[in-house]
C-alpha cells in the first residue's frame, strides 16, 4: 500500500509541470456537421462538445453511464452515445445508431484517454495494460470503425494528444509513451487516407483543466480498497490538493479552439500544441529541437549546422509558417 502511495504521489506531481497562448479559431463553415467526441463527459472532451453545440453542430457525445448520458442529453445538440471505446461491441453499436440516423457522420474526435503509468520497474503491468487498452487500442478500435463514415462526407478525424507526445519523464512513462503513439498514429493515418480528402490532425494540449489527475487517483484508491486497504486521511489529503490543483487550472477553451480549426478550417494543421503559457510552448519545443540535436549525433551522414538550418527553413516556407 505504502508503495501506491508513492506512485500517487510521483505522479500527480508529475503533471504540475510547466504550465501558450493560440487564437481562438471560429469555425468557418455554417453548414451543420455531425461530430462524434469520445470521452465527452468531462475535460476537454465536454468543453468541446459544448463549443460545436453552441455552433450549432450535432454532437454524437460519447459516455459510459446512465447518468453521463442523461447529463450530455440535456444538452441542446447533443445526442448522447453508450461509448466505452475498450469494448468493441459498444463500438459497433455506436457506428449502427450513427448509420441509422442519417446524419452521416463529419468529424471523428479520439478523446476518450487515462493517465497514469509511473516509473517501469515499480509501475505494474496491468495498470500499463489498462492505459494502453484506452490511450491506444481504444482510438485504433474507434478510429478502424468510424472511418468509413468520415470518409463517405470527405470529413475529418482528430486525436487528443498531450505535450507529453514530445516531453516525457520517469514518472508517466506509460502514458507519455500512449500519447507518442498518437502522434505516429497521426502521422501514419494522414498518409493513409490523403487519397480520400480525409483530414488527419492532433491536438497537443499542456495543462488545462480536467478530470484526468483525479480520476488516476479514484483508480488508484479502487485498487487499494479491492486488495483489502484503506483510503488514510494522508491519502485523502493529496487527493484533496490534486482536485484543487486541477480546478485552479485554465480552462480548456484554447484546445477547443485549435480543435475547431483543425475541424473547419480551409487549411487544417497535420499538429496543434495548445498550452496556457509561453514557458511551457517553449519547454515541449525546445525537447523537440534537442531531440533534432540528438539525432543527428550520430552516424557518417550527420548535418552540419547551415544545412540544419536551411531544412528548418524549407519546412518553414513549404508550411508558410509566418503568413498565418
Amino acid at each position: 500500500m505504502f508503495r501506491v502511495q508513492i506512485l500517487i504521489c510521483m505522479f500527480v506531481a508529475s503533471l504540475i509541470v510547466l504550465p501558450a497562448q493560440i487564437n481562438a479559431a471560429e469555425t468557418q463553415d455554417t453548414q451543420v456537421k455531425s461530430i462524434l467526441v469520445t470521452g465527452a463527459t468531462t475535460g476537454i472532451g465536454r468543453n468541446l462538445a459544448e463549443t460545436l453545440a453552441k455552433h450549432g453542430h450535432h454532437v454524437y457525445a460519447g459516455a459510459r453511464t446512465d447518468s453521463e448520458m442523461a447529463d450530455l442529453n440535456a444538452i441542446k445538440n447533443v445526442t448522447a452515445v453508450r461509448l466505452d471505446v475498450t469494448k468493441q461491441d459498444q463500438i459497433d453499436a455506436a457506428v449502427s445508431r450513427i448509420k441509422e440516423s442519417g446524419t452521416g457522420l463529419y468529424g471523428l474526435i479520439n478523446n476518450a484517454g487515462i493517465g497514469g503509468g509511473g516509473p517501469v520497474l515499480s509501475t505494474p503491468i496491468a495498470d500499463h495494460n489498462m492505459l494502453y487498452q484506452v490511450n491506444v487500442e481504444g482510438v485504433y478500435r474507434v478510429t478502424k470503425a468510424f472511418a468509413p463514415l468520415v470518409i463517405e462526407s470527405t470529413g475529418r478525424i482528430a486525436t487528443t494528444g498531450s505535450v507529453a507526445g514530445t516531453i516525457t519523464t520517469s514518472q508517466f512513462n506509460s502514458y507519455s509513451g500512449s500519447k507518442h503513439w498518437v502522434e505516429a498514429f497521426t502521422d501514419g493515418l494522414a498518409e493513409e487516407l490523403a487519397s480520400t480528402g480525409v483530414s488527419v490532425s492532433v491536438i497537443e494540449p499542456g495543462n488545462y483543466q480536467s478530470w484526468i489527475r483525479r480520476s488516476t487517483m479514484l483508480r488508484a484508491f479502487a485498487q487499494i480498497k479491492a486488495a483489502g486497504g484503506e483510503i488514510t486521511d494522508a491519502m485523502q489529503k493529496q487527493y484533496d490538493q490534486t482536485a484543487a490543483y486541477e480546478l485552479s487550472l485554465k480552462k480548456p477553451d484554447e484546445v477547443s479552439a485549435a480543435y475547431m480549426h483543425a475541424l473547419f478550417d480551409e487549411k487544417p494543421l497535420r499538429r496543434y500544441v495548445v498550452t496556457p503559457s509561453q514557458p511551457e510552448q517553449e519547454f515541449t519545443i525546445s525537447t523537440k529541437v534537442r531531440q533534432l540535436v540528438e539525432l543527428n549525433q550520430w552516424g557518417p551522414h550527420s548535418y552540419s549546422r547551415d544545412q540544419l538550418i536551411e531544412m528548418l527553413d524549407k519546412e518553414i516556407a513549404a508550411k508558410d509558417l509566418f503568413e498565418k
